[in-house]
């Protein structure tokens, strides 16, 4: 009896919690809201020793600070959210915490397939974004399948960066932009419409207009599934980005709460909207500035 009472009390403060939620972002939604928030989930480990706990339960309970994230905005109605999950530096630890790693995000990546899952509770698309090669062949089929699966979902969309680097992205994209080219100008050579484009020692063309323009690498870019993020949070006081959607984030808004990223709640949520939205006028000012000396430029 006494187990039933602390059950339904518990769920009368679960719907109360919620109410008060949901009210909050009511109002929030009454300023500009950030169509792209981005997470880079620091300190994890660092969580796991400080409560002395067993090697990767950090990441385990940073697991369930992912899933309240994600459920803030969406509730809010950010449909863009992307996660630092594992950058490609990170293949330099151990190879038992790696190894350790991979398996956690195989059960994570197969549980989003779940009927039940929040991508498919609030109609969310994955993709899994970066140089997937680099991972195990098990996590890299996961990974496919969650992509397929959730393919139809169009209601917002979640970008997962494993085996990522904003330097490999954009090395990536350079190559790709070139490939394309060549590409382009052996197909118009080879029909007789390239009027001899390709000369011994390099392509003729005019210095005013550049083969690879900005449009082109952006394109080939991994995070080309998404606009760029309006917000980068990153746990842990660190205000440094760690080679993350470097070429992304010219003026979105990083704010760096102090808390370790399991320890993340919905106050720091609150706290980075409200400072969005107070630097909404001066960022939106900036960036159309930045897009307009891109486009002159290129």
């Amino acid at each position: 009896m006494e187990k039933s009472n602390c059950s339904r009390a518990r769920q009368i403060l679960d719907s109360l919690v919620s109410f008060l939620r949901k009210f909050i972002f009511r109002i929030l939604s009454m300023g500009p809201l950030p169509n792209h928030i981005a997470f880079i989930m620091d300190g994890n480990r660092r969580y796991a020793k400080k409560l002395n706990l067993i090697d990767g339960a950090g990441h385990k309970v940073g697991f369930l600070a992912v899933t309240s994230m994600l459920k803030f905005c969406y509730e809010l109605g950010v449909r863009n959210v992307t996660i630092y999950a594992f950058s490609i530096d990170n293949f330099k630890r151990s190879p038992e915490e790696v190894q350790s790693l991979m398996e956690l995000m195989q059960e994570k990546i197969e549980g989003l397939i779940k009927d039940e899952s929040i991508v498919n509770c609030y109609g969310v698309r994955v993709y899994f974004v970066g140089n997937l090669k680099l991972l195990s062949e098990p996590v890299r089929l996961a990974a496919e399948r969650a992509m397929l699966a959730t393919a139809k979902n169009s209601k917002a969309v979640l970008s997962i960066c494993v085996a990522y680097t904003s330097t490999n992205e954009i090395v990536n994209a350079v190559e790709e932009s070139v490939e394309e080219k060549w590409n382009q100008i052996t197909v118009l050579e080879a029909s007789g419409a390239g009027y001899g484009l390709i000369k011994l020692g390099g392509i003729e063309h005019h210095e005013s207009e550049p083969l690879i323009k900005l449009v082109d690498i952006e394109k080939h870019m991994y995070m080309a599934v998404a606009p760029d993020p309006d917000i980068i949070i990153r746990t842990s006081g660190e205000a440094r980005l760690s080679n993350f959607l470097l070429w992304q984030s010219a003026f979105c808004y990083l704010y760096s709460p102090s808390v370790l990223w399991p320890e993340i709640g919905l106050r720091h949520f609150l706290w980075a909207i409200l400072n969005f939205q107070r630097h909404h006028s001066y960022l939106n000012k900036k960036g159309e500035q930045l897009q307009h000396l891109l486009q002159d430029g290129f």
